[in-house]
């Protein structure tokens, strides 16, 4: 009597089976999709909202460095992400950080929807989506470096 091949080997873990899956995974991808997409607008509303958003949260922190009443609002309108104010010294706190975070994720979700709303069905040039993310980012980055605004604290409080 001949025993099967599966009373030899056991199921394998799921671990294993994960493992296998996404060793295939990216053959999905290159055969590509059956029916692309014939617009860019859902992409580029999401990149260049994300952009908009880091320069917004970069306006944020100058506004807050510069005037300590609007860092208050900015901090109370954080307090819901835990970690805000803690009085743990241990841990420390998140302190306004969480404010400039909640606005930036409020900011990227609102101006994501409004591209994309602005923008259905319309097909948005490469260099469109690339030069306004270029600009988004390198003004975010600039807006926080020290030598161009002094007034910024070098470390956080």
């Amino acid at each position: 009597m001949h025993k099967s091949r599966s009373a030899y080997f056991s199921p394998s873990p799921w671990y294993v089976r994960l493992g296998n899956s996404l060793k295939r995974f990216p053959q999905g991808l290159a055969r590509g999709a059956k029916k692309p997409p014939e617009t860019s607008s859902a992409a580029a509303a999401a990149l260049i909202s994300a952009g908009f958003a880091s320069f917004v949260m970069m306006v944020n922190q100058h506004f807050a460095s510069a005037f300590k009443s609007y860092e208050d609002l900015i901090w109370n309108l954080g307090a819901w992400i835990p970690g805000s104010r803690n009085a743990d010294p241990l841990y420390g706190e998140i302190g306004s950080y969480s404010g400039k975070e909640t606005i930036l994720l409020v900011t990227w979700l609102v101006s994501w929807l409004f591209l994309a709303w602005l923008w259905r069905d319309r097909k948005i040039k490469g260099n469109t989506i690339f030069f306004s993310l270029f600009f988004f980012l390198v003004a975010s980055t600039v807006m926080n470096w020290h030598p161009l605004f002094p007034y910024l604290p070098l470390m956080p409080k």
